[in-house]
């Protein structure tokens, strides 16, 4: 059935008429002028700030704590000859940081090295055994982290004391203790006061960077461009403007690792734009931390030599596919372990790759609308993520039971840990008892904010034209999401691998659009039939065979009122997951969703049936044993032509000759045994030991007066409603809605 994952909110607040005009000139339609208006573009300097943002609204990176420090060191690093390592981190953020930091070092004459840290082997961030290989082996004399060291207190304190400085370069949250390094450069360093505070790993690394070459170096943006949408940090401010001008350049760009990972990814440099860059190339970035050693990252953003990007490109592209296939089979498995019961799902097993753990239980999570642990077991310890719903703080419910962890950490909605495996039931009970507690456990799902209501007549190009200079679109800058209702479905179908997507054709007031639905292939006829449906939808461009058109994509559907799907033809399948009405009954369950399979030979069973069942969504199979409703309850010529026809015979056999008078008469033998009970019933003929003998001196009857007949009659009628009847009117005579529910069949 249709369910949304997603609680909506609309936006009610529309803009100012003089706002209107100073909308219009600037080229921005009332649609795109409402969406600011409501974001808080309120005025004519707030507009014309967020529209005109270019470079030289970047701050002056001497502003962050440390950077003079920071760069000082660097400087006398470099120019004394001194062994640099960049330590970066195995995310598509540390791989983009390390690699602007090394083109930074390189451009000044550095001595330097690059070391991404294996997510398996050594962990994340600062890795004291790494620190002392560097140190003691590759005579390291300078150590400068990137998207990480703020939480590096052992490995650093190590360096520091050989005598080698760190300066940390980082973006995550602070801890109440900062490690004692040489320099530490972050935009919320409590003794700094930067003006914007959502730099990613990468933006922090540029303004590193531009502070050493002394001006702002362009041709790094597209580094930045993919590591800050990578990462979701906030598309605001100085990340709005390094992720606009990143784009441009990364529509251009001259690295031939990029050129073959685009190219792989089926990426016109046209179409680039931060959902192609978030959705297409991060991912693929992040596959080969999350299954491999991700070193090899640096030299694909990096590198000049054709050959070898376009091996590592394609060595991504396959590491991509293995954690697709990976995160499927994890995900099948752990759907067959949910405790429908309870509040929040810890899932352990063995065999489970760590790698991917947050991505599964986070798909989960939104499926379920609860918080959802997914743990691998391995000697005796799980260790793995948790992702959790917008009213479930999962560290708040976790932090204060340290004592069943070996390590925790995270914050409101995502967490990772380890702990021994006889503390699983503890972690549950832990997670459980918080939100019921708390009441929590009827909080509900995510909140989805809805922009504006959509009138399909009033779209075209230019619609999407204007939206387009709201962009990039982001954390705290959303993708505008549209309310879609009072439409028609004209057509539904399935596309891509084994049917896994939906297209549907809308049609509202005379204008007709294609959505596109990504995993609802599986919900072809629901969105094909019901009514009251209503979506939440985005608009994006569609570019096919040299055309252009507008279409939209779909966030989020739901149906105001019951759902009544008919699946009658033998074409339709039933829904996965979705039990028959006999099993319900059967099993004294309820669910939300329900089959009725088989039509029960009486219309007061399947009354009693759906009494006390409060069903969002009913499909209609109705397969009927026998079909009385095709063979009618028997005409008048018929009954006489069996009479006439008996009559003859002082003795019928109607065990064994049974078929052959229903063929004699062309009367369907279900409807001819029928027509014999009545006869007999009505005294007509009398039947021993399977023969039948007519009474000739019988009193005439009328055929109605028999109650098998009746019987039929209504039975007939009955099906009639089953078979024929349209899902509306099932539906009505079930809840005693239809005008004729007084007739009970």
């Amino acid at each position: 059935m249709i369910s949304s994952k997603f609680d909506w909110k609309q936006v009610d607040q529309a803009p100012s008429e003089p706002f209107l005009e100073l909308a219009k000139k600037e080229n921005l339609d009332n649609l795109a002028a409402g969406i600011l208006y409501e974001r808080g573009i309120d005025d004519q300097a707030k507009l014309h700030d967020f529209l005109s943002a270019d470079l030289s609204q970047l701050h002056d990176p001497y502003l962050l704590h440390d950077m003079d420090k920071a760069v000082e060191r660097i400087r006398s690093a470099i120019e004394a000859g001194q062994q640099i390592l960049i330590y970066g981190d195995y995310d598509a953020d540390g791989m983009t940081s390390s690699s602007i930091m090394q083109e930074a070092l390189e451009m000044l004459g550095a001595e330097y090295q690059v070391y991404l840290p294996n997510r398996f082997t050594d962990g994340y961030g600062p890795n004291l055994s790494v620190y002392k290989y560097f140190i003691e082996q590759q005579e390291t004399s300078l150590i400068v982290t990137v998207d990480n060291g703020v939480a590096g207190h052992e490995a650093i304190a190590y360096a520091q004391e050989q005598g080698i400085d760190v300066v940390v370069t980082d973006h995550h949250s602070l801890p109440d203790n900062l490690p004692d390094a040489y320099a530490i450069v972050h935009p919320e360093h409590p003794e700094g006061d930067y003006p914007f505070k959502y730099l990613a790993g990468c933006g922090v690394a540029f303004k590193l960077a531009s502070a050493l070459l002394e001006g702002i170096p362009n041709e790094l943006l597209d580094l930045v461009a993919i590591g800050t949408i990578a990462d979701m940090v906030s598309l605001t401010g100085e990340n709005r403007i390094l992720v606009k001008y990143g784009l441009q350049m990364l529509a251009q760009t001259e690295r031939v690792g990029l050129q073959e990972l685009m190219q792989l990814a089926d990426i016109e440099p046209s179409d680039l734009n931060e959902e192609t860059v978030g959705f297409k190339i991060a991912p693929m970035l992040n596959a080969l931390g999350r299954l491999d050693d991700p070193n090899p990252a640096v030299e694909l953003l990096t590198g000049f030599d054709d050959q070898e990007a376009g091996e590592i490109a394609h060595m991504i592209q396959e590491k991509n596919e293995e954690r697709k296939q990976i995160v499927q089979d994890i995900y099948d498995q752990a759907l067959t372990m949910i405790a429908p019961g309870k509040p929040a799902q810890v899932l352990a097993k063995e065999g489970w790759h760590p790698g991917v753990l947050g991505i599964v239980a986070g798909r989960i999570s939104e499926s379920l609308s609860q918080p959802v642990i997914l743990l691998n077991i391995e000697d005796g310890r799980a260790k793995g993520s948790a992702r959790s719903v917008e009213a479930v703080n999962i560290f708040a419910a976790l932090n204060p039971h340290r004592d069943i962890f070996d390590a925790f950490g995270g914050h409101a909605g995502a967490a990772g840990m380890t702990l021994p495996v006889e503390n699983l039931e503890k972690l549950s009970d832990a997670l459980c008892s918080y939100i019921l507690d708390n009441g929590l456990d009827k909080a509900g799902k995510n909140s989805l904010t809805i922009d504006e209501e959509l009138h399909l007549p009033d779209l075209s190009l230019e619609t999407i034209k204007s939206l387009e200079k709201l962009s990039p679109f982001g954390m705290d800058n959303k993708k505008p999401v549209f309310l879609l209702k009072d439409f028609q479905v004209l057509q539904s179908r399935t596309m891509g691998q084994n049917g896994a997507h939906l297209k549907l054709k809308l049609a509202q007031a005379g204008a007709e659009f294609d959505l596109v639905a990504f995993s609802q292939g599986h919900l072809a006829q629901e969105f094909a039939q019901a009514s009251g449906l209503e979506l939440a939808v985005t608009l994006s461009v569609n570019k096919w065979n040299g055309n252009t058109s507008l279409q939209l994509m779909l966030v989020d559907a739901r149906v105001q009122g019951v759902q009544l799907i008919d699946i009658r033809a033998k074409s339709a399948q039933l829904p996965k997951g979705v039990p028959s009405l006999q099993q319900l009954v059967e099993a004294d369950k309820q669910a939300q969703a329900v089959v009725l399979l088989k039509v029960p030979e009486q219309a007061s069973q399947l009354k009693e049936a759906f009494q006390d069942q409060d069903f969002s969504a009913i499909y209609f199979k109705n397969q009927i044993k026998q079909a009385y409703y095709l063979t009618g309850y028997g005409t008048r010529e018929q009954f006489a032509k069996l009479y006439k026809t008996i009559y003859q015979f002082p003795e019928f056999d109607i065990r064994h000759k049974l078929k052959e008078l229903a063929d004699y008469l062309k009367i369907p033998d279900i409807l001819l045994i029928k027509m014999i009970q009545i006869f007999e019933e009505l005294d007509f003929v009398t039947i021993a030991d399977g023969i039948m003998t007519v009474n000739k001196s019988a009193d005439k009857k009328p055929i109605s007066d028999s109650q098998i007949y009746q019987d039929l009659v209504a039975l007939v009628k009955y099906q009639e409603l089953m078979a024929l009847g349209s899902p509306r009117e099932i539906y009505d005579w079930l809840t005693g809605a239809s005008k004729n529910n007084e007739q009970e069949f």
